[in-house]
């Protein structure tokens, strides 16, 4: 009877953990509505609730609609100059003085073959709206603003085809914003005024970021998806929209070597230029919309004299690699805009090791199943040892029992007499949680890795996994989308979910390691468990485990036959068990 309670808690406390994830992940990170600005009635696409997504970008169907109209309107105006770079494209807008159309030319929108390329630049005004501005703060001159016309020299934009931005405010002083682009993510726009009046003139120049939250990914305690920026002597990853809205504009303590907005798998960033101290600030602006932005410090400018500011602006892919170089280039921490965390130590040799295996196998997939071999191989003597302190552990059950029976009254010297027992017969007690300790980093560091590096985006494996970095995409439950109907995501169970139940349930029968009966409870109803609780992860995280769970059995058996002692008492439990409840039934009968 105290079983069957045992094991009815077991399943309850399982089943409040099953549901209870998804209520806990909804209470913790909440899904805002859209706040209307004073004076201005919000459309339903406004007010409907924001479905963010691990890739960001525009959810609601009716604001998709709308977007593809405004973009065809706005996109449409002759005074527009082209990008054309290796990996960007769009157009610059000459009113305003503002880049507002960015396109990613190596990046699909999602895994079909006629998907077209992420947009990250929109013109204000869409439902996307999100673009990057350049001008100048002025005291008692007439400076350019958003809507001024500025006159164009060259274009299209490219690596060999800088493209010169000119306005004359009639005063003396002529402004100009020059721009050029390198062959990744990366345009430089400098900013001159220069002054042929009869004194000087004090300006002050700025560049920004305008950008709404309704395109922004889902942001988790793991994935930090918002304001971002390098202050002081570290990345700073927050705040967050909604703390903007609360709290009001912030400016972030110390000299800011880079500020923007991050999702998981791409950033807008500006670098002010070397050497400089400008003012950093993030700022709500209503309706949803979020700004971030670099003020230089007022600079005088004497007549017959000029003043450059240099700003380099950053909107594309996370790619390791490109932000590394843009580091080293002189962007201070540019690397750290990949949320790594704390392991990210583990993380970065695990993605440079499976970029590797990735050339060589030419699968996404067999690269994550190569490196769990490697990983498993590297741990085969700790693994070793683990079984070998458990084979001892075994054998000093008996003498562990009698000293527990001597001294049941004294448990101060039962404790030291087992201790001096381990240490007279070599037994470390502790050695057999070595290599899951070992694991843990492994296991999330993997995790963070699928879950936020651009090199895995849309990388598929085999058959129906064609992005291995999205929960896996079958249901067992609607019949692999044979019936009409979308699984709700707390019974969504694909088969990398089936089958990581089953080999962690075959793991844990071949455990050698003696339970009491509610243990061997809890731990017969955990694989299921976690096959719940694993099915929305990443399909390549549930790869890696699936494999390491068959390399495990694998690994038991062998280390089994290498020392029967502990597979005769293994068996010799089970049997022992086994007549247990025979002998519990036939004493109920």
């Amino acid at each position: 009877m105290q079983n069957q309670r045992n094991l009815l808690l077991a399943v309850l406390l399982s089943g409040l953990l099953i549901l209870g994830w998804d209520a806990a992940m909804g209470w913790l990170y909440p899904q805002t509505e859209s706040t209307a600005v004073e004076g201005k009635v919000d459309t339903p696409a406004e007010v409907a609730k924001v479905r963010h997504t691990r890739e960001g970008g525009l959810t609601d169907p009716a604001e998709i609609a709308q977007e593809r109209a405004d973009l065809a309107t706005s996109l449409a105006a002759p005074s527009r100059v082209a990008i054309d770079a290796p990996e960007i494209g769009g157009s610059i807008n000459p009113v305003g003085a503002r880049i507002d159309d960015v396109t990613l030319k190596s990046q699909r929108e999602s895994v079909k073959d006629d998907s077209g390329p992420v947009r990250l630049f929109s013109p204000q005004g869409t439902p996307a709206q999100h673009f990057a501005q350049f001008g100048w703060i002025g005291e008692g001159i007439e400076v350019p603003d958003a809507q001024t016309a500025w006159q164009v020299e060259g274009g299209p934009l490219t690596q060999e085809s800088p493209v010169t931005m000119r306005w004359d405010n009639g005063e003396g002083q002529l402004f100009t914003v020059r721009l050029t682009v390198d062959d990744n993510y990366l345009i430089t726009a400098e900013q001159t005024v220069a002054n042929t009046g009869d004194g000087a003139v004090i300006v002050r120049p700025f560049a920004l970021l305008n950008r709404t939250s309704r395109t922004a990914s889902q942001s988790t305690w793991t994935l930090h998806s918002g304001p971002i920026g390098y202050f002081g002597d570290g990345v700073q990853f927050g705040p967050d929209y909604d703390d903007l809205d609360e709290d009001g504009p912030l400016t972030p303590e110390g000299r800011a070597g880079w500020v923007g907005f991050t999702d998981i798998y791409w950033l807008s960033a500006l670098a002010p230029e070397a050497g400089s101290n400008p003012e950093a600030e993030f700022r709500a602006l209503g309706g949803e919309h979020y700004r971030a932005s670099l003020a230089y410090q007022p600079v005088s400018v004497a007549s017959g004299r000029q003043v450059t500011r240099t700003t380099r602006l950053f909107v594309g892919a996370k790619d390791n690699e490109v932000l590394n170089a843009y580091e080293q280039a002189g962007i201070p921490g540019f690397g750290n805009a990949i949320d790594w965390g704390y392991f990210g130590i583990i993380e970065r040799p695990i993605l440079w090791l499976l970029k590797h295996l990735y050339g060589l196998a030419g699968n996404f997939g067999v690269a994550i199943i190569l490196l769990t071999v490697i990983v498993r191989l590297l741990m085969f003597p700790i693994a070793q040892k683990q079984f070998a302190s458990m084979a001892a552990m075994k054998a000093v059950q008996p003498k562990m029992k009698a000293i527990q029976e001597r001294h049941k009254d004294d448990k101060q010297k039962q404790q030291q007499e087992i201790m001096k027992l381990y240490k007279d017969e070599g037994v470390n007690p502790l050695a057999g949680c070595l290599p899951l300790l070992l694991q843990i980093p492994i296991f999330f560091g993997l995790y963070k890795v699928l879950m936020l590096s651009i090199e895995m985006r849309h990388k598929p494996f085999a058959l129906w996994i064609e992005d291995l970095s999205a929960p896996d995409p079958a249901h067992i439950l609607n019949l692999f989308g044979m019936l009409p109907f979308d699984v709700p995501g707390l019974i969504a169970i694909g088969p990398l979910a089936v089958l990581l139940g089953i080999t962690m349930w075959l793991t844990f029968r071949l455990n050698p390691t003696a339970m009491d009966p509610m243990q061997r409870q809890i731990f017969s109803i955990m694989p299921w468990v976690l096959m719940f609780v694993m099915a929305p992860f990443a399909a390549g995280l549930l790869l890696y485990w699936i494999t390491n769970n068959l390399l495990t059995l694998a690994q038991q058996s062998y280390l089994y036959s290498r020392n029967p002692q502990l597979k005769a008492q293994a068996e010799k439990d089970k049997a022992d068990r086994e007549k247990a409840a025979e002998s519990e039934q036939k004493g109920k009968a």
